[in-house]
């Protein structure tokens, strides 16, 4: 990854894929960068934070658009 902050969209994809999934990004952005997520697992609302948060990350509250939510996750 190149940008500084990312979107990436996992509607449609379940835990823990999705998580897998962030992880592989966050690993390749530069400290301070954000990584937006899009989400429809209420399971990952959950999960992803927490996860985040383990390996070191800050994760924000997560926000309702349409019908999924997106989450801020802070390298």
């Amino acid at each position: 990854m190149t940008g500084k902050d990312t979107t990436l969209d996992l509607r449609g994809v379940k835990c823990p894929l999705n998580w897998a999934r962030a992880r592989v990004v966050l690993e390749d952005l530069p400290a301070g960068a954000q990584l937006t997520l899009l989400l429809d697992d209420p399971r990952a609302l959950r999960d992803i934070p927490r996860a985040a948060e383990a390996c070191g990350y800050v994760a924000g509250l997560a926000e309702p658009e349409g019908s999924a939510w997106r989450l801020v996750i802070t390298v």
